[in-house]
């Protein structure tokens, strides 16, 4: 007979879910999916993954089998190289805002795998405008992924943080901070709502 496990030191509540490092170990049990999770992943067509370490990526996806399906690479959107796990971020469909985040493995898909089918079917079926030769193309160009949720929500209703979440704007050659646009004829000396006083 095995014994019960021991309750945490001083009867508080459970710790909280450990930090999502790049050493995370996969062999952990499959989440089952809630009810929130699928509704989001379901209503709304745009979340966001964030590697370890990196910027929180917006992406469009699939959402089948209890499975994020996404394609990226050349004619489709911009992801970075992502690791074996990462955070998946959801929003609220209703009010835009963060709604979920959890855990996810990824996982790369080509022609010769078993989910390939599956994963590109939930994929063209979400692209309205989708090429005729869509899967063929992804299958000589780009990257399809699957990344499936695992584990405890990270944050979710009743545990979101205080901060407000803003993150800096990515690294850009775009700057406006020093150079002011050229106007035919100079700037006008009298701007709307800023009126210059009378000569004399």
């Amino acid at each position: 007979m095995t014994e019960p496990a021991p309750e945490p030191a001083g009867g508080g509540a459970a710790p909280a879910p450990p930090e999502l490092t790049a050493s995370t170990p996969l062999n952990v049990t499959p989440l089952n999916v809630t009810a929130l999770f699928a509704e989001a992943a379901t209503k709304s067509g745009l979340m966001w993954v964030q590697p370890p370490g990196d910027r929180a990526w917006p992406f469009w996806h699939a959402w089948a089998d209890e499975t994020v399906y996404a394609v990226s690479g050349p004619g489709e959107q911009a992801l970075p190289w992502l690791p074996e796990e990462v955070l998946l971020i959801l929003r609220s469909k209703d009010t835009g805002g963060r709604l979920l985040t959890v855990q996810a493995t990824v996982q790369e898909i080509g022609p010769s795998d078993e989910g390939w089918v599956t994963a590109t079917e939930a994929l063209r079926a979400g692209r309205l405008n989708a090429s005729v030769d869509a899967v063929e193309r992804w299958a000589r160009e780009c990257t399809v992924r699957a990344l499936r949720p695992f584990g405890t929500p990270v944050e979710g209703p009743g545990s979101y943080p205080t901060t407000s979440g803003a993150a800096p704007p990515p690294p850009s050659e775009a700057t406006t901070a020093t150079w002011r646009p050229w106007h035919w004829r100079g700037r006008p000396r009298r701007r709307r709502g800023n009126r210059l006083p009378d000569d004399g």
